[in-house]
């Protein structure tokens, strides 16, 4: 089946004459719900640049700012048990799956709370609870890995689905196209999510791949893909659940590509001088994904301005708890230097 771009699109909602209620394809708890997930991931990334500009957070950090809705949406067309794997930006999925700020926001600042106690840090922290397989390192490692895991959810018959992200720079990495063709090849329940920020470390899209429209990648393997509006919750939520269906359902792997945006630099040492102060401020002014969640809310009668900034209030309470928690919570200590520590006698 080959790739093609998706046609439907909730933005159209945001059109609307006086008086009138757009109708939307999402109740009211979801879209609220959505809206307080995307402001938990972004008052918790601001959070992060300031630790780690205090000095707390060391190593690299790669904040997820802008991109909030690719995946607060696609979870929420997941089902309790299918997994998620990413690579290295990848503090929002964390949240996004349920895992606690306070253990993410430790782990992060190198303390014992953290979900890898303190060893693991930006790149590398796991929840077996919440289905969560990382956080990676190495660009496009996880995408085997996500396959992978999809292989078992086939050979178990359990029904699960593998969320497995990855950027518009790692979609030109060789592993990628192995894994398409096996997860095609035997029909693994596995979307492949591509965040297309457009830059990757630093490099445009346009000047590194020959393909711009990455959802085709998958086109010689068979396998379906379809381009997304990734600033729109709605509209990511809508496409995740149809290619999770399809992939539920058995007929194998399906690729997204999320056109996302990040406001900060690739990492926080990057200073982003490939692009324009203009160009960040009309994707922020325009296209930024909290703001078009809450105007749906407002435009449908769902929320007013007060309930958007008491929801606020309430976010930055929880994550200045979690900061507080990574201060306070002390480092490992030495001997964890040998667990976890594969030794062969």
């Amino acid at each position: 089946m080959a790739a093609r771009k998706s046609t439907s699109s909730s933005s159209s909602s945001d059109e609307t004459k006086s008086g009138y209620k757009p109708k939307l394809p999402v109740t009211k708890d979801q879209l609220t719900s959505w809206y307080r997930d995307m402001l938990v991931i972004r008052r918790f990334e601001e959070k992060a640049g300031q630790l780690y500009g205090m000095g707390l957070i060391a190593g690299f950090c790669h904040l997820y700012i802008g991109q909030e809705a690719v995946v607060v949406g696609v979870q929420g067309a997941l089902e309790e048990g299918d997994q998620v794997i990413t690579g290295y930006r990848d503090h929002g999925h964390m949240l996004a799956t349920g895992m606690d700020p306070d253990g993410v926001m430790a782990e992060l600042t190198g303390r014992e709370g953290g979900y890898s106690r303190g060893k693991g840090g930006s790149m590398h922290m796991f929840s077996r609870e919440k289905q969560f397989f990382g956080g990676h390192g190495i660009v496009g490692a996880q995408v085997p890995i996500g396959a992978g895991l999809a292989f078992a959810n086939k050979y178990n018959e359990n029904g699960k689905v593998c969320a497995t992200y990855f950027g518009d720079g790692a979609a030109n990495q060789g592993q990628v196209y192995e894994a398409f063709n096996m997860a095609k090849l035997w029909n693994l329940p596995v979307l492949f999510l591509i965040e297309n920020n457009q830059y990757a470390m630093g490099t445009s899209v346009t000047r590194a791949s020959s393909e711009t429209h990455l959802y085709k990648r998958g086109a010689s393997f068979g396998i379906p893909g379809d381009e997304v509006d990734g600033m729109d919750v709605i509209a990511v939520y809508e496409a995740a659940k149809k290619a999770a269906k399809h992939a539920r359902d058995g007929k194998g792997p399906y690729i997204l590509e999320l056109k996302t945006y990040r406001y900060r630099g690739h990492s926080m040492s990057d200073p982003a001088k490939y692009r324009t102060r203009d160009e960040v401020n009309t994707y922020r002014d325009t296209k930024d994904p909290i703001d078009l969640c809450g105007k749906k809310l407002i435009d449908s009668g769902w929320a007013d301005e007060d309930a958007l900034k008491a929801m606020d209030k309430d976010v930055k309470a929880i994550v200045n708890k979690s900061a507080d928690f990574a201060k306070e919570s002390p480092e490992p200590d030495p001997s964890e230097l040998y667990t976890d520590v594969l030794i062969e006698g």
